[in-house]
């Protein structure tokens, strides 16, 4: 049996109309090459089945053409729609991707980081909100590549960041219940701890102050982002007998809790209730009442941290250091005018 012969450079170049060289700068630094030539260059490799030795192309280039993301969990359901934006952009510009799952693990992350200590990886993408541990640990000091944070900023520090306007997407969002009448509106959510609860709460608070509304502490419960903690809150309202007409979640997940909470306790929503979320995650369009919520552009925000990152492996420092990108009101059925009184 004849064995079948190898694709060659040279075949990929003739499919795809081009030179040797355009074929070899479209693989070994894709950047440089234009879009419509890239694909076609991609599309003549796929057809030939051509592999470079891309063992050799590291060790000449000392790149891995591979980049590493910390994700406290990937279960997330933000996750997978970013994950998706940062691959897609990954490979169009000729690089893979590794995913640590650090489950807010030390030890995780100080594993994940053999990956740069070692030239398996080039650059990080960073979902953790902070530095991975382990990073300047003795025994283990690690010196960390290009990196940019994703949906959430890491405090102190000048890592680029890329996520959306959580300020401006809860102002608007508590604008939306005032625009119903709400003027007692809940924030399940404070955080001391966690800059995007911070900034949602800051929301919150600007649309209550620019409507004149008086900011009633009693109303702002914690919430770590969990059903539970959601639920939670809620029940806690009911015992101190301190109850909004609105609830504004700090996230989808914990306005779920609320609803879990008040149908428990039989409140027709949004009749009596109106619950308002925040990231529209995949469920919020399935529960009853279905969720009205603050859509993230999460695949737009992937794709624009993979550009930003690889930019900075490029040696290109972006213009900015932050890129906030707008949320999108979705109206669906759990918001409504309150009632003329409480239930």
């Amino acid at each position: 049996m004849q064995q079948q012969k190898l694709a060659t450079i040279e075949d990929v170049a003739a499919i795809a109309g081009v030179s040797i060289a355009t074929v070899s700068r479209a693989i070994n630094e894709p950047t440089k090459v234009a879009d419509e030539t890239r694909r076609r260059v991609n599309e003549a490799i796929a057809r030939t089945g051509y592999t470079t030795n891309a063992m050799a192309r590291s060790l000449r280039m000392r790149r891995s053409n591979m980049i590493l993301i910390l994700a406290p969990d990937v279960g997330d359901p933000n996750f997978s729609n970013i994950l998706v934006g940062l691959e897609t952009e990954a490979s169009k510009r000729g690089y893979g991707v590794l995913i640590g799952n650090t489950q807010n693990d030390a030890e995780r992350e100080a594993d994940y980081l053999r990956f740069i200590s070692s030239n398996q990886a080039d650059g990080m993408i960073l979902l953790t909100g902070h530095l991975p541990y382990g990073h300047a640990q003795p025994g283990q000091e690690t010196r960390l590549p290009p990196m940019v944070a994703v949906n959430e900023p890491v405090p102190n520090s000048d890592i680029p960041f890329v996520g959306v306007d959580n300020f401006e997407g809860s102002r608007l969002a508590a604008e939306h219940l005032i625009s119903q009448g709400h003027r007692r509106i809940a924030f399940i959510g404070h955080s001391t701890s966690r800059a995007v609860n911070q900034l949602r709460e800051r929301g919150y608070r600007a649309a209550l102050e620019a409507a004149g509304i008086a900011i009633d502490p009693l109303l702002i419960l914690d919430g770590d982002g969990t059903t539970e903690s959601g639920r939670q809150a809620t029940e806690h309202m009911f015992v101190r007998d301190v109850l909004p007409t609105a609830f504004l979640c700090i996230n989808d997940a914990t306005a779920l809790g609320v609803i879990i909470a008040l149908t428990a306790r039989r409140y027709d929503l949004p009749r009596q209730f109106s619950v308002m979320g925040f990231d529209d995650i995949s469920f919020a369009s399935f529960v009853t009442p279905s969720l009205t919520t603050m859509k993230q552009p999460r695949l737009r925000i992937g794709e624009a941290a993979m550009d930003m990152l690889l930019g900075l492996l490029e040696g290109n420092r972006p213009d900015r250091n932050s890129v906030l990108l707008r949320s999108e009101l979705i109206v669906r059925n759990s918001v409504a005018p309150p009632r003329s009184s409480l239930p």
